[in-house]
């Protein structure tokens, strides 16, 4: 009889063998005045194979769903081909001298997301497009449509005219539940070679990137250390299970290449953009109108707030504002601290309709993932060392 092993079941298989062969060798080694006899060959091999055997399916699984998008941008003297590009989305150098009609071609990856033809992948690899294809594993290709692109998250959505019985959504998971450790699986086109498997784990979250494509930033991203290079843009983040946990969108390297450390869009925000993009609109953020910083201990003592005091310091206010009309205040001092200038003086937000803010990072996350245009929100701020709240009706982000 052939049993059906899980990744999930092969990992923790191996877990157990090693912490019984290691209990094993310290409990029993002693008493029996022996080196104890590590674990047959044949039976490590055999869990390796299932573990391999795992991750094959999970790959043959997810590979019909999975596309390689070519993109033709046109040149002229203030662009340049659109690929996907490493952190920071340093521009490949143009020539000013090139015809208006001369092409160059970028290469991203992309994902199914409903049988309406729907293709998921990261704005700035379709950003400036004249023309997209997108390519199956099976040797399917089709013109796809661009549908619609959010800057300030990375996510974009195409759309390709085929039978939806040739079309297999990915299931999508909970970024929200992932922690650090799990198995994380990418697919892509790293470097123009198609369709590759690389694995990792999730090596932290929470983070907060700039998009690249416009002022503000992604919060709650996924990093991890799978291999993610340029062509990888716009793939799945895979969990064990097989399903889509984040859309890979940048690397943090020096080199342009992988140094394993990679960035996915958490796919909790995706659920939340991409509807809208469907729809063919734009999706709204909330606007709380300040531009700051995370408070640091140096500018707490600076403001003489107690010792380990958290929130976001307040710098800037935009004019006319949502903050700027509820009478929140930003900075007025500048002083210099380890050889470096900084502002102060400002509103600390401490909370917001009761919730903690501890940093900007969560300022930012809480205004994307619980707060919508038109919202009313009661921020709690230490303003010279008193707490006061301060409601706030939010706004909608301003186009860029």
């Amino acid at each position: 009889m052939k049993y059906k092993i899980s990744l999930a079941g092969v990992v923790m298989a191996l877990i157990i063998m090693a912490t019984l062969a290691f209990s094993g060798g310290i409990l029993f080694a002693p008493q029996l005045g022996r080196v104890a006899q590590a674990a047959p060959l044949n039976a490590n091999d055999d869990v390796l194979a299932a573990y391999e055997n795992a991750l094959s399916r999970l790959y043959r699984s997810a590979l019909p769903s999975v596309v390689r998008i070519d993109v033709s941008v046109q040149l002229n003297d203030n662009n340049s081909p659109n690929a996907p590009r490493p952190f920071t989305h340093p521009s490949v150098p143009g020539r000013p001298d090139i015809p208006d009609e001369f092409f160059g071609q970028g290469q991203g990856s992309g994902f199914v997301w409903d049988k309406k033809g729907h293709i998921i992948t990261n704005y700035h690899v379709i950003k400036n497009a004249k023309s997209v294809e997108v390519s199956f594993a099976d040797g399917t290709s089709a013109s796809a449509e661009v549908i619609g692109g959010d800057p300030d998250a990375d996510l974009a959505v195409l759309k390709v005219d085929l039978p939806a019985n040739q079309l297999r959504p990915l299931p999508l998971g909970d970024s929200d539940a992932l922690q650090v450790g799990q198995l994380t699986f990418a697919i892509g086109t790293p470097f123009g070679q198609d369709f590759t498997l690389t694995s990792g784990i999730v090596s932290a979250v929470e983070r907060t990137i700039h998009s690249g494509n416009s002022p503000y930033s992604i919060p709650e991203v996924i990093q991890t250390d799978a291999s993610i290079n340029p062509g990888n843009s716009g793939g799945p983040l895979l969990n064990r299970h097989g399903e889509v946990i984040g859309i890979n969108t940048q690397i943090l390297s020096r080199s342009g290449s992988n140094a394993g450390i990679g960035f996915a869009v958490p796919i909790n925000t995706a659920k939340q953009v991409v509807p809208s993009l469907i729809k063919g609109g734009a999706y709204q953020y909330a606007w709380l109108g300040i531009s700051g910083n995370t408070l640091s201990d140096d500018v707490a003592n600076l403001m003489n707030l107690p010792a380990g005091t958290k929130g976001a310091l307040v710098l800037q206010l935009a004019d006319g504002g949502p903050a700027e009309k509820a009478g929140m205040a930003g900075s007025d001092s500048i002083s210099t601290i380890k050889g470096m200038k900084v502002a102060y003086g400002g509103d600390v937000i401490i909370a917001a309709n009761k919730q903690p803010i501890e940093s900007m990072d969560d300022l930012i996350a809480y205004l994307i993932e619980d707060t919508h245009p038109g919202d009313k929100v009661t921020f709690t701020v230490l303003r010279n060392g008193q707490q006061k709240n301060i409601t706030v009706t939010l706004g909608t982000r301003p186009k860029q």
